[in-house]
């Protein structure tokens, strides 16, 4: 008998159809011998609605408000599905995420967990119930309703996991796995039977929509075991998992990619320490993530062109910001890109084989595809292209690296 804390989003309980569909699910676990703890989200396009009702009372509504409101859609859930639960004999009971007593810190509509209370959820389970949690909430030590910001259910469910010990976290989603890189682009894609914590947090961080950042940090920082599976579909899934030195590795096992770049240049800055603090610090104090950076040195020795990536929607402001200071610095002019793009190869395999840079290029090069920036680290290569090349350029380096055939020991 196993202790699975299982996650559905709010495709997966988007009806009362598919809410009894989850309930007949996570039966046959219970029927296998399992222990479940359930972990829900908001029905698909409840928390949308619960926004657009806050914007009609006002323009910028209080965040302790906010998160009160939000929370209903995730309380909603959890009763249903435990109402389901019961109608077909299974014992269930529901509870919030301030009933199990998931404390956070105070940070309204982005909160993070400190630590959960797993008293009241072992009881129900040595009772034989089946534990129905609302995701992407908890409370603050002052008894405030606070809510985890995006991806905070996948977070609930992987941060319950590793309080209660369980066996393995799984969370059910609209697709049945983690791809070697998006099939919509690539029908070829191969679904991946195991994936690293290293690996996935690269995947998602360059634009894999699977899993959320957070969730995987804690999976990987709690020794969890995370699973992908469909809420649609029977099968195994991916299993995300510590690498595993007796297993034979792919060089590489996946391509991510992110449509939402931009760059930005400021041309003809003095060359002299410091520099890169007075371009780069106002930006981060409007908040505006920065990814790659290039500075490149101009033939006289004196003047430097400095280059970084950031995401599409912070564009115009950081344009504005670096009008303002390309003033101060005495820069001869700012420049940008909206219409570029990133694609990145990832895999553990690249620790110990050379040569994926160079065959990366000379895949894109066969493809007349110019390269505008590349960054890399252990596992991970990066380049930025013209935009609409982007799904050449991954179709091209999935048969370069030939990933829709399994790797053989």
């Amino acid at each position: 008998m196993a202790l699975i804390v299982q996650k559905y989003g709010g495709t997966s309980v988007g009806t009362p159809e598919r809410i009894h569909a989850v309930a007949e699910k996570v039966i046959r676990y219970r029927q296998q011998g399992h222990q479940l703890v359930v972990v829900v989200s908001a029905m698909s396009g409840e928390t949308d609605r619960l926004l657009t009702l806050a914007s009609s009372m006002t323009e910028r509504p209080a965040p302790r408000e906010l998160d009160v409101l939000l929370a209903t859609g995730e309380q909603a859930t959890i009763a249903l599905l435990s109402m389901a639960l019961q109608a077909q004999g299974c014992p269930a009971r529901s509870y919030t995420g301030a009933q199990v007593h998931i404390l956070t810190d105070g940070a309204h509509n982005k909160a993070r967990i400190k630590e959960i209370d797993g008293a009241r959820v072992n009881a129900d389970l040595a009772a034989g119930r089946v534990v129905v949690v609302a995701g992407f909430q908890g409370v603050d030590e002052s008894g405030n309703i606070t809510t985890l910001g995006r991806g905070g259910s996948d977070t609930t469910a992987v941060a319950l996991a590793a309080a209660l010990k369980a066996d393995e976290c799984q969370i059910f989603t609209d697709v049945d796995g983690v791809y070697t890189t998006d099939p919509r682009v690539v029908p070829e894609a191969r679904r991946l039977e195991r994936i690293t914590f290293e690996e996935m947090l690269e995947m998602a961080s360059l634009g894999s929509k699977v899993l959320q950042i957070r969730a995987v940090e804690f999976a990987g920082k709690y020794n969890v075991p995370l699973r992908v599976l469909s809420s649609f579909e029977s099968g195994d899934g991916t299993l995300i998992t510590y690498e595993d030195e007796g297993m034979e590795q792919a060089l590489i096992s996946g391509i991510a990619f992110n449509r939402d770049e931009a760059k930005l240049t400021v041309v003809g800055v003095p060359d002299q320490p410091g520099v890169a603090h007075l371009i780069l610090g106002p930006i981060a104090r409007a908040n505006i993530e920065v990814d790659m950076i290039i500075q490149n040195v101009a033939p006289d020795g004196q003047t430097t062109d400095f280059t970084f990536t950031l995401h599409r929607n912070d564009y115009q402001r950081a344009l504005e910001i670096l009008q303002e200071v390309a003033g101060e610095l005495g820069a001869r002019q700012v420049s940008g890109d909206t219409k570029i793009a990133k694609i990145s190869l990832v895999g553990v395999g690249m620790r110990s084989h050379a040569g994926i840079a160079s065959t990366m290029f000379e895949a894109l090069a066969k493809e007349g595809i110019n390269i505008k920036m590349i960054s890399t680290s252990e596992i991970k290569v990066s380049v930025v292209v013209d935009e609409k090349y982007l799904e050449l350029g991954v179709r091209a380096l999935h048969e370069a690296f030939q990933l829709s055939q399994a790797a053989t020991a």
